[in-house]
């Protein structure tokens, strides 16, 4: 197992350094540039007495909203945004608490070092915290997503129990410096004249991709092989089996990045990869698992979602069944 990963780590390796600069960060940074840049014309859209513009405007910050946090944060927290570690942690800071309202360190642990270190290992980072065994299948999958941009900031509030003082005070402003500029600006800018109409507006725009963002995240690894702690797989068996990739879907591509997409699986073997090398390493990392005969697990949004609806007791009420793979532990 450790002769087959070197192998491909090998071959990724030669793709990256015949890569530039723009290939390998300059992509993503530019989306991120353009995301940020698109803000102003969003806020202005909204002062129109036009439901079309009006509309468009809610558009615009909603894509943008999703783009720096979700492709902003995912990136900035596995350090695929620059080679400088300093820079690394300042992008870590915005996308994850300024715009993100989440805490940067938990993202790391809960993200970096327990998802990506124990894909799929039960209790560890099986993606059990997105199970809500209370709901049932309706509620989870149409209704529970809008209360994603509630949770997100009362979740990292509660984390700030586990940080020294000085980290929780920086975490604490950083959120709501990020909270309270978009209500100023929708105030200020967008002409909003109640708070609670500013709120509404936050509330919509911070919504308008929930749903997939929801389903994405337990698309590709609930109801897919699961491991024991003491008895896990190698890292290539574990990746192989354990993620699942989604074909690509322009808006999702852009918001979320196809390292959350369509290359998932690439990104979980080689998670330091920004979203566009993940893209141009696919190719050889499917071709590689396949004569290997080992599996590349891909399937359609849609038939996603129809299998969890079809099975949600069993996949996000139910304790998984463990898969163990004899002579791979």
């Amino acid at each position: 197992a450790e002769a087959l990963l070197g192998e491909l780590e090998a071959r990724v390796q030669e793709v990256v350094r015949a890569s530039s600069w723009w290939e390998r960060h300059g992509v993503d940074c530019a989306i991120l540039a353009l995301s940020l840049l698109a803000l102003p014309p969003g806020f202005l859209c909204l002062r129109s007495d036009s439901p079309l513009v009006f509309a468009l405007g809610i558009t615009i910050l909603g894509v943008c909203h999703y783009t720096l946090t979700v492709k902003g944060s995912h990136l900035a927290t596995h350090g695929a945004l620059t080679e400088s570690r300093g820079w690394s942690k300042v992008w870590t800071l915005f996308f994850v608490e300024v715009c993100t309202s989440f805490t940067a360190e938990y993202a790391k642990y809960g993200h970096v070092k327990m998802h990506h270190g124990y894909t799929n290992v039960l209790g560890l980072g099986d993606s059990s915290t997105w199970r809500l065994p209370c709901l049932n299948r309706y509620v989870y999958m149409f209704l529970a997503p809008l209360l994603i941009p509630i949770i997100t900031p009362l979740v990292a509030v509660e984390r700030l129990r586990e940080v020294e003082l000085r980290t929780a005070l920086r975490t604490l402003g950083l959120i709501s410096l990020g909270l309270y500029s978009q209500y100023w600006l929708l105030l200020n800018v967008s002409g909003f004249q109640s708070p609670s109409s500013a709120l509404a507006c936050m509330l919509i725009t911070r919504s308008l991709l929930a749903h997939p963002y929801l389903h994405v995240n337990i698309f590709q690894h609930i109801g897919l092989p699961m491991f024991s702690p003491d008895k896990k797989p190698r890292q290539i068996h574990m990746m192989s089996l354990g993620v699942l990739n989604l074909p690509r879907l322009p808006v999702l591509d852009w918001a979320f990045g196809h390292s959350l997409i369509s290359c998932h699986v690439e990104h979980h073997l080689f998670p330091r990869l920004s979203d566009n090398m993940c893209l141009k390493v696919k190719p050889v990392v499917s071709q590689f698992l396949h004569e290997k005969q080992l599996p590349y697990n891909e399937d359609s949004y849609l038939a996603r979602f129809r299998l969890f609806l079809q099975r949600y007791e069993e996949f996000m009420v139910q304790t998984p069944p463990i898969t163990e793979l004899v002579g791979l532990q």
